[in-house]
């Protein structure tokens, strides 16, 4: 079974878990539109391709702000691994007009 970036990390910020309830719910949790991508639950293994994800306790921020950040990643580097050449990095994702700007972040999310 493919596990999700929050069942790696284990963040707890995704709907229902303990952390979620006291500080704030991932984007990439909540992010339906990828679902299903890398086998991942919402964007839970696409979670490059999401702006505002809270990795190491802190929003991340725009696409160009975090891709090297992402790229640097453990979990980042096990998907790719994992998926071979079926891999889709945040060029990838582009393409298929998949990537999302979450207007939750102007909200203080």
């Amino acid at each position: 079974m493919k596990k999700n970036c929050w069942e790696i990390k284990q963040c707890g910020r995704v709907p229902g878990e303990l952390h979620a309830e006291n500080l704030r719910v991932c984007p990439a949790a909540i992010c339906r539109r990828l679902d299903g991508v890398h086998g991942g639950h919402n964007a839970g293994r696409a979670c490059w391709a999401v702006s505002g994800t809270l990795c190491s306790g802190k929003v991340q921020g725009t696409f160009a702000n975090k891709h090297k950040d992402c790229e640097q990643c453990e979990f980042f580097k096990q998907v790719k691994e994992e998926e071979g050449p079926q891999f889709q990095a945040i060029t990838a994702l582009l393409r298929k007009g998949i990537m999302l700007r979450h207007h939750w972040l102007s909200e203080g999310l």
